[in-house]
């Protein structure tokens, strides 16, 4: 089936085939075309341009996108949408004084949804984790990347796994999956660290790659999880299966994780919220990309990450959402846009750019999602009729979104 979508006001993030990621001051052009048109077939983008050469396009369906932008869906490249119940009691412990730390300190934290998650079967965990998936979709997501994590033993991480799994087979965006076993220490082996990754690397990591349910390998890098010895073993383990490494690293310290991540030539370093001049040095000339989750500095109150900072230093920044039930219970990727404008200082042509192409980088899929180009999945926002792309993240609180286009569906 091919649509045709005319009189858009602006058409948004056009790009040439051969942009991967923007750095820098790439990230501060957006290029745009004014009263365009753009043509779909099936799943994909066929053409485009302005309206005084679409007289004599034909298509099966036309949508008038008068008054209204078009741009590229979001691309959100850190998730932990497959999770079990929430942790709401933990929030207002935190609004009566506690830190994350405390909380996590006293049993709370991942080791509670661990549990939680141990305890639902894999259809009710399926079920809720459709639920939020098709949230976000509607908030314009149309690509995201999962993370295992919350289970913490074989079967737990296999179950999330299998869910993700289940979600990239039964729904049209696009998925990526992430073993995360390294995302805690659970309570068994609280004084047997080394016990808990040799579980990791000898007996889920195999399993894991005969079902073919991961592309990525995660490991949180930070004071009281795992050190830089931990995360080596842990990416060295997970090239043996070709996953490709990521990091959540500098959440609270800064300690050599970003540069160990470069040494393993992870795809993405997330969190960066405590930030060093070694850490942009070894940033530098790398083919990793830094990624920022302000819901989560918004969430619980921590520092942002510098941005600006990362963008001025000719790096190149991707945001995602975080979509977590402790430290980010939302996946509004609108909210994560309109957030590093207002308080990390990006343009709002620096954040479209960061959740769109640079988002579908960080999740190595940019040949096929993140900008409008000629060849790339059909993946589109449609807006509410609006004044001009700054208004997007200017009025945070408003829904602009109109309809959704997810590889070619009208969602």
């Amino acid at each position: 089936m091919s649509i045709l979508i005319i009189n858009i006001q602006e058409l948004l993030q056009v790009r040439a085939e051969n942009t991967l990621k923007l750095s820098g001051d790439q990230m501060k052009e957006l290029p745009t075309i004014k009263n365009a048109y753009l043509l779909i077939d099936n799943d994909t983008i066929v053409d485009f341009g302005s309206m005084t050469d679409a007289s004599t396009i034909k298509a099966d369906q036309i949508i008038d996108a008068t008054g209204k932008l078009v741009l590229p869906t979001w691309c959100d490249s850190h998730t932990h949408i497959v999770y079990a119940g929430d942790r709401s009691q933990e929030f207002v412990d935190r609004i009566n004084g506690l830190s994350y730390e405390d909380i996590a300190n006293r049993g709370g934290g991942i080791i509670n949804s661990a549990k939680i998650l141990q305890n639902t079967s894999e259809d009710e965990l399926y079920k809720q984790s459709v639920s939020r998936l098709k949230a976000v979709m509607k908030l314009g997501t149309g690509a995201i990347e999962i993370k295992s994590g919350y289970g913490l033993t074989p079967d737990a991480e296999l179950k999330m796994l299998r869910v993700i799994k289940r979600i990239k087979k039964d729904f049209p965006l696009k998925v990526k999956a992430t073993f995360l076993g390294a995302h805690a220490l659970p309570l068994e082996y609280k004084d047997n660290k080394q016990g808990y990754l040799d579980q990791i690397i000898n007996v889920m990591l195999p399993e894991i790659a005969k079902e073919n349910l991961a592309h990525y390998i995660d490991i949180f890098c930070e004071k009281g999880y795992f050190d830089l010895h931990d995360t080596e073993q842990i990416l060295k383990a997970g090239q043996q299966y070709n996953l490709t490494p990521k990091i959540h690293v500098n959440q609270f310290n800064a300690f050599g994780g970003i540069a160990l991540g470069v040494k393993y030539n992870a795809l993405s370093v997330d969190h960066l919220e405590e930030l060093n001049s070694e850490d942009i040095e070894a940033l530098k000339d790398s083919n990793t990309i830094a990624v920022a989750l302000p819901s989560c500095s918004y969430f619980l109150s921590i520092p942002y990450t510098p941005g600006r900072q990362i963008i001025d230093a000719g790096l190149p920044l991707a945001l995602a959402s975080d979509y977590n039930p402790g430290s980010t219970p939302s996946g509004n990727m609108n909210f994560v846009v309109s957030t590093a404008c207002i308080k990390m200082r990006l343009t709002p042509e620096e954040a479209i750019n960061a959740a769109t192409i640079n988002g579908a980088y960080a999740m190595g899929i940019s040949n096929q999602y993140g900008s409008i180009t000629k060849g790339k999945k059909a993946n589109l926002i449609i807006t509410k009729p609006i004044s001009s792309y700054n208004y997007l993240p200017y009025a945070f609180g408003d829904n602009h979104i109109d309809s959704v286009i997810i590889n070619g569906q009208m969602i």
